[in-house]
């Protein structure tokens, strides 16, 4: 496999350094947890003190897959089918996940069809393995909507997978129910799988979406405890499967790469999910409180003349882009340098995405209310003050 680092990571805040950053803006999670805070409401004291410090199910433990099988059921429809904890990988992250579903799925030379822009991984990982892909693109202009006849015409013969998410990172829009039946089944009939990278699933601001894995054995779900629950330092994901000969293969996977997950990890994610129901009112109000920053932010005067954004529907990110930077006479090096160095205010630019630069993702979700606020007006000063910068760049 030809693995080549990706500008995500390696322009990430934890590899430039936190010092470095005073507003950071390019989170995609909640607010990461402490582990005190945790502590008491958890119980972790006695589960954590009495933990035997062994190797674990490979498939992860069994009171955790069972308990993701069954909160997988929330919001289903009435003709999804229920999940088991036979269904269930616990991988390490999601990240995990992804890799082991590209890497079982597509040899050199086989079709893969994504959609972009996306999560890096969920490209980069099947271009290491040499597949031949298609990518679906999503256009602002079309509020980020997902075209099933797009995707149609694109299904080849050789097509293993198709790769998806929802609700969609960078953009936060939701791909609807209709159109995810439609696409099963599009690729039911073609033998193709489809991968849903299904991590803001909770994050969803109306009805939660269906878990992709429910509606078919074709459908395989990924998910984790990074965005959700601000839980990225103990490394739990997960996919979802019905396909029991497919599943088998996910977990040679799995028992190659790392064998078992951390089981101090497996308990912290046990005993957070045991107690979801006290966390997410929180975590849902807190969500909705930083979207209507971001909106009061983006109905500024002077932010609506430079910026425009497609309403997100679920996540903590949003995917706005610069109005005609050349109009504007706004270099957007300069806009980036000027945000990073005078304002200390980091965003994810758009080539992390594979999109022009003019495009950011912006996180709201894990800075603080006070941090949020400051840090978006730091754009709208950082684009005031790169005015004039285009015409000298092209000179």
């Amino acid at each position: 496999m030809n693995y080549v680092r990706m500008p995500i990571e390696i322009e990430s805040p934890e590899q430039l350094g936190y010092d470095r950053i005073r507003y950071n803006l390019t989170e995609s999670s909640l607010t990461d947890a402490r582990l005190h805070e945790l502590w008491p409401s958890l119980g972790l004291d006695q589960a954590l003190r009495e933990l035997v410090l062994c190797y674990s199910d490979h498939r992860g433990h069994p009171d955790l897959r069972a308990l993701i099988a069954q909160q997988s059921q929330a919001g289903q429809p009435s003709a999804a089918t229920a999940l088991s904890a036979d269904d269930v990988l616990v991988t390490s992250g999601a990240a995990l996940a992804l890799f082991i579903v590209s890497t079982t799925l597509l040899e050199r030379g086989d079709h893969l069809i994504v959609v972009r822009p996306n999560y890096a991984t969920n490209i980069e990982t099947p271009r290491a393995v040499g597949a031949d892909i298609s990518y679906l693109d999503l256009r602002f202009e079309d509020g980020w909507q997902l075209s099933v006849e797009r995707l149609r015409q694109l299904l080849r013969p050789n097509t293993r997978l198709v790769s998806l998410t929802t609700p969609h990172n960078p953009t936060g829009t939701l791909l609807p129910l209709a159109d995810l039946r439609r696409v099963l089944s599009l690729l039911e009939g073609h033998g193709a799988y489809l991968l849903v990278d299904e991590t803001y699933r909770e994050m969803a601001f109306a009805a939660l979406p269906p878990v992709a894995a429910t509606l078919s054995p074709r459908a395989i779900s990924v998910s984790s405890m990074s965005k959700t629950f601000g839980l990225p330092g103990i490394r739990i994901g997960w996919l979802l499967c019905r396909d029991a000969a497919l599943h088998e293969r996910f977990l040679a996977a799995k028992e190659q790469i790392v064998i078992t997950n951390s089981v101090v990890d497996e308990a912290i994610a046990l005993r957070y999910l045991q107690h979801k129901a006290q966390h997410l009112p929180r975590i849902q109000q807190h969500i909705q409180q930083h979207l209507s920053i971001v909106h009061a932010w983006l109905a500024e005067p002077t932010t609506a003349e430079l910026i425009e954004c497609v309403e997100p529907q679920g996540g903590v990110v949003c995917f706005p882009r610069l109005r005609d930077p050349l109009r504007h006479d706004i270099a957007v090096d300069a806009f980036y340098r000027i945000l990073n160095e005078r304002y200390q205010t980091y965003v994810g630019p758009g080539h992390w995405f594979e999109q022009e630069r003019r495009y950011m993702r912006i996180g709201f979700g894990w800075p603080s209310s006070d941090d949020l606020k400051t840090g978006l007006q730091n754009v709208t000063r950082a684009l005031v003050d790169a005015r004039g910068t285009a015409l000298r760049h092209r000179s």
